[in-house]
């Protein structure tokens, strides 16, 4: 006898929809896949929950942080603009730390194709002189990935070189000047101090992380 809690999964009246779109008879489902079929949806339905509960959560969080920081800035008569600024509020006891943050995503135009040009002008012109590191360097840094990116932190490495060749520093201006905020993604953080020590331990709102 199919128990009660089973006939309620049941649709299309006697039928199951299986993953293809298929109707099966009930009869021909078998036991462990509706009990495999109930705790799947039981779990969805409450790991749906917490994922609503914590974007409410995150919305109200990002709210209160930005009115407590406008009621600060009022102790010196200024009015902030914007909801931009990472900032760090630590407790009273410096027990717990909360840090809010802005995480951009830059991107380069048409000009970083002009200081790539630059380069290869300059490695070129420096031939066997050149420092095979740097060589090294210039071709990791505009070797696209697998997403068909390339990677911005290699790229934006190359101006901590210090050279100090002239068309070199020019196809350095030309990467600054390329730069552009395709995206920025507001983030808060959590943290909670280890016993006594300076040392902070996050606290985590990523299941995956626990």
């Amino acid at each position: 006898m199919t128990p009660a809690w089973v006939k309620k999964l049941t649709h299309n009246g006697e039928y199951w929809t299986d993953a293809q779109g298929r109707l099966v008879p009930e009869n021909m489902v078998k036991d462990i896949d509706k009990l495999r079929e109930q705790l799947v949806i039981d779990l969805v339905v409450k790991a749906k929950a917490l994922s609503a509960a914590i974007e409410d959560f995150k919305a109200i969080a990002f709210a209160d942080i930005a009115a407590f920081i406008e009621t600060s800035a009022e102790q010196y008569d200024v009015k902030l603009g914007g909801k931009k600024g990472n900032v760090t509020l630590v407790s009273y006891s410096g027990q717990y730390k909360i840090v809010r943050a802005i995480q951009d995503t830059i991107v380069f135009d048409e000009q970083l194709q002009a200081a790539k040009q630059l380069i290869d002008d300059c490695v070129q012109q420096w031939g066997h002189s050149a420092d095979p590191k740097i060589q090294v360097l210039v071709n990791d840094a505009f070797q696209v990935g697998k997403e068909g990116k390339i990677n911005t932190g290699r790229v934006l490495g190359l101006k901590r070189i210090n050279i100090t060749d002239e068309k070199w520093l020019l196809a350095m201006k030309a990467i600054g000047d390329s730069v552009r905020v395709a995206a920025s993604k507001p983030y808060i953080r959590f943290y909670e101090r280890v016993g006594d020590t300076d040392e902070y331990r996050s606290i985590s709102l990523d299941m995956a992380a626990l």
